[in-house]
């Protein structure tokens, strides 16, 4: 029986990405029935916001979802699409792996880190003012509930997938009440998971010691703004946003999209590197418990990017989207 999944493929170079994706998705032989709805700023026209509930609607039926790049109109009332999509969904969860590729250049080799970030508060939530003329105000806030069931999914994400220990990250020495609460619920939660090691790191000092011995870390989980950070920081380890997918998950729902842009001006050219989207679609393969399938898709792109010959030229190759595509399709495949 296919799994109905809700497709976005978003704009920009999103229809192109994702149509690799979802190509390379269905070579493992997993059955997917593509639910295709449209978001951002192509269909402003249409329905006059980049975000229309029938794109909500179609998550919430279907309770999963693979989405490309959106770009976010200027004057659309929304800050995000992205954030407006997780807010009305209740994505609690921003997941992003960073995983070293042979062939991908960096000055790192063997990272394999995971974040977890907090997704629905903070200062990231952007609640602010104005005071008078000349002063801003921005609210940052925590709650022990938000703060609980981020670090619960940390240690149950680190259970399942066989990982050594979760490091809370954190500014509580100078933020004692809004940092001290996070802190305090992540400790609260880590009791129950006597199997997992548990540390906590203060935010600058865990810049550092990411930087100069990132072996040392697995899973972090953190507050909103930090996880914005520290999670394109732990991208730059393995390469780039190119190569970095993502997943915003919450108790029923779950959208896998990749964490960079639309890249507009590339768009329908088939140059896009979609490593980062078809990572996406192994991660929501793993996530529909569809593992051996996720771990075919991951061990081809590692492939076919360390052969470095099919790769698009952002990673050193001269093929396109769909012919890089078609070598990691061939891997799955065994051709």
């Amino acid at each position: 029986m296919a799994y109905q999944v809700t497709l976005i493929p978003g704009d920009g170079i999103g229809p192109e990405i994702t149509k690799a994706a979802c190509r390379v998705i269905e070579a493992t032989g997993v059955e997917i029935d593509w639910q295709v709805v449209e978001a951002g700023q192509d269909i402003m026209a249409e329905y006059g916001t980049p975000l229309p509930d029938n794109v909500l609607e179609s998550v919430r039926r279907t309770g999963i979802a693979l989405k490309g790049p959106v770009t976010t109109p200027i004057g659309s009332g929304f800050r995000s699409v992205n954030v407006a999509l997780r807010k009305a969904l209740d994505l609690y969860v921003n997941l992003r792996p960073a995983l070293s590729i042979p062939g991908v250049k960096s000055r790192y080799e063997n990272i394999d880190l995971v974040i977890v970030r907090e997704n629905t508060e903070d200062l990231y939530a952007g609640v602010e003012h104005m005071v008078g003329e000349d002063a801003a105000e921005s609210i940052k806030i925590i709650t022990r509930k938000a703060s609980e069931r981020v670090a619960r999914f940390a240690f149950e994400y680190a259970r399942a997938q066989g990982r050594r220990k979760v490091t809370a990250v954190h500014k509580a020495n100078i933020l004692k009440y809004s940092d001290g609460l996070f802190l305090e619920s992540v400790r609260h939660v880590a009791e129950s998971y006597s199997d997992i090691e548990f540390e906590d790191r203060l935010v600058d000092n865990m810049c550092m010691q990411l930087v100069q011995k990132p072996e040392l870390y697995d899973v972090m989980v953190m507050p909103n703004l930090y996880g914005d950070i520290l999670s394109d920081l732990c991208a730059g380890l393995v390469g780039g946003l190119g190569v970095a997918p993502g997943a915003n998950i919450g108790d029923t729902m779950a959208v896998f999209e990749p964490v960079h842009g639309s890249a507009p001006k590339y768009a329908g050219k088939n140059k896009a590197n979609a490593t980062a989207t078809i990572l996406s679609g192994a991660l929501m393969l793993r996530h529909m418990g569809e593992n051996e399938a996720a771990d075919r898709v991951t061990e081809a792109v590692r492939q076919v990017i360390g052969a470095g010959v099919q790769v698009t030229y952002d990673l050193g190759g001269t093929a396109g989207t769909s012919e890089m595509a078609d070598a990691i399709i061939a891997v799955i495949q065994g051709k």
